[in-house]
């Protein structure tokens, strides 16, 4: 176990920033156990930080910052059952490759992988498809270190499990998972301009996919449509050539647009000719590969973010919504609006708890205001029942939330049990919980 004092700590966004007053890198669930009991008798608080992708507070602290980088093994695999026992702090990003040399793969994952498991699971992380649910829906076990300091193992009878998939980091550290992955596949992948009316009346076809998305140009009728299905064990791999791959994901989707973005913030009246231009350049491709390389994509042009559930058969009033106030509004947004969906959950605190869900996430360059595009889309969202994602931006607190989350004070009384001293408390905790 290393701690010191460290610098001023960013998220991976630039929005969030907080002055820990230690930063801590412990190797063993024994060494998070005696940092949490320490600080629980100094009456201090502990914070894990997984990668920093999350664009609220949930991460940060003025306490000690455990980073759980140095405990990201795979402990365990059983291949019969197909289960694995990671630990807590490895990436995404690592654990995906991994998991297809031992031939499993994670059901779903979102379009981005450098989250740690651990962060992944606790703020409700999600990718898309109809019947798809998110990655906390194949946790089957993890284990926790409470405000006490005490190690408890949490598996599918135990009364703590649909509180601690998505947590918040309000119960605990959680420093190990067992996770319920699949036989590695390969997905079928085809991206393909639309005209966004076509895409709305074709949404009940779309859904039919195994996992589905689609990004919409504001100021314009453009979407780009991706639809991921699965294809048949042994079908040959058709992965995206190198050289298209380079145009296509890095010099146009990160290299040229983040110049569009830096053009688009000197001249916000060029933003909605810019995205036209856009919308019209995307061209079509199809190609078929590993799960893991389909559903993430390079993302390396800093953003921060704002996504909600809202209720299925909301989406195309809340589109409607969008499209009249930016109409009105004269705010000119270049980052397209990316829709996703998921099937309902049985977690507590998951936005798809017994509710089958579309995902509308607005995004704005990190060197840009973001405030009023956000509260202006959050006023819609939330008027559709709207449930915002726990690591994106909104100022939902928690009298708004316990409306929308049936078990919401079910939860907030494990809470009570597991951390009665707020070791893990923070500004945001005290925002969406009281």
């Amino acid at each position: 176990m290393s701690a010191a004092s460290p610098a001023p700590w960013r998220n991976w966004a630039r929005n969030q920033y907080a002055q820990p007053s230690r930063m801590i890198r412990p190797s063993s669930t024994a060494e998070v156990a005696e940092i949490v009991a320490e600080a629980r008798a100094a009456g201090t608080t502990v914070k894990p930080l997984g990668a920093g992708h999350s664009f609220t507070g949930i991460a940060a602290t003025d306490g000690a910052q455990l980073r759980l980088d140095g405990m990201s093994t795979v402990r365990w695999h059983d291949p019969e059952s197909g289960r694995v026992r990671v630990q807590a702090g490895i990436s995404l990003h690592a654990l995906g490759p991994q998991l297809r040399a031992l031939g499993l793969a994670l059901p779903n994952m979102g379009d981005v992988d450098p989250q740690s498991v651990a962060g992944a699971i606790s703020t409700g992380t999600h990718g898309t498809g109809a019947r798809a649910r998110g990655i906390a829906h194949a946790v089957v076990g993890l284990q926790l270190v409470t405000g006490a300091g005490e190690v408890v193992e949490i598996d599918e009878a135990h009364p703590w499990f649909d509180a601690a998939r998505v947590s918040l980091g309000a119960l605990g550290v959680i420093t190990e998972v067992t996770l319920q992955c699949v036989p590695a596949f390969a997905l079928h992948a085809v991206e393909q301009p639309m005209r966004l009316p076509e895409v709305l009346e074709g949404l009940a076809g779309f859904l039919g996919d195994d996992h589905f998305e689609f990004y919409w140009f504001p100021h314009t009728e453009s979407a780009l449509v991706k639809r991921n299905n699965r294809v048949a064990q042994g079908t040959p791999l058709r992965p995206v050539a190198r050289i298209r791959h380079l145009w296509d994901d890095e010099i146009l989707s990160n290299g040229v647009f983040g110049a569009v973005n830096a053009v688009g913030a000197a001249v916000p009246a060029w933003i909605p000719r810019i995205n036209r231009i856009s919308g019209s350049a995307l061209s079509p491709r199809e190609y078929v590969d590993h799960s893991h390389d389909v559903f993430v994509s390079p993302r390396r042009v800093r953003f921060v973010e704002s996504e909600w559930a809202v209720p299925r058969d909301a989406l195309p009033d809340v589109i409607a919504e969008l499209q009249r106030w930016f109409a009105a509004s004269g705010e000119r947004v270049a980052f397209p609006i990316e829709v996703r969906f998921a099937a309902a959950d049985d977690i507590w605190l998951s936005t798809g708890y017994a509710r089958e869900n579309a995902y509308v996430a607005v995004h704005q360059w990190f060197r840009r205001p973001h405030e009023r595009y956000f509260a202006a889309a959050q006023a819609i969202f939330d008027a559709h029942e709207g449930r915002p994602h726990w690591g994106k931006l909104h100022t939902l607190t928690a009298d708004r939330l316990r409306e929308r989350y049936a078990r919401f004070d079910d939860f907030r009384a494990i809470r009570e049990a597991t951390d009665p001293d707020r070791v893990f408390d923070n500004p945001y905790l005290r925002q969406v919980l009281g």
